[in-house]
């Protein structure tokens, strides 16, 4: 079984390296297999090659996918990372 939330991205340069990199790292400490998607296009969430293959700018909805352990609560984790500005954090 597996959950799926739909998020829109506040950061104001999207997932550019840097907060590409931190989400990779935040869905590989997860333990879950997590994938995210933007419109057609689905990678694993774990692959920076992956995450910035999607172009994913700010306000662009992205669909993630969590399976396996604490399913709820790695998107719960990841939804707040990607509707946090980490361009402004800087």
């Amino acid at each position: 079984m597996s959950s799926t939330r739909t998020v829109t991205v506040a950061s104001s340069q999207g997932l550019h390296a840097r907060p590409a990199k931190l989400f990779v790292e935040a869905a590989q400490a997860s333990g879950a297999q997590v994938s995210i998607a933007k419109g057609e296009k689905s990678v694993n969430a774990a692959s920076i090659l992956g995450v910035l293959s999607l172009g994913v700018e700010r306000d662009d909805q992205v669909l993630l996918t969590a399976e396996g352990e604490n399913e709820e609560q790695t998107l719960d984790s990841l939804e707040t990372f990607l509707t946090t500005d980490h361009d402004e954090a800087s």
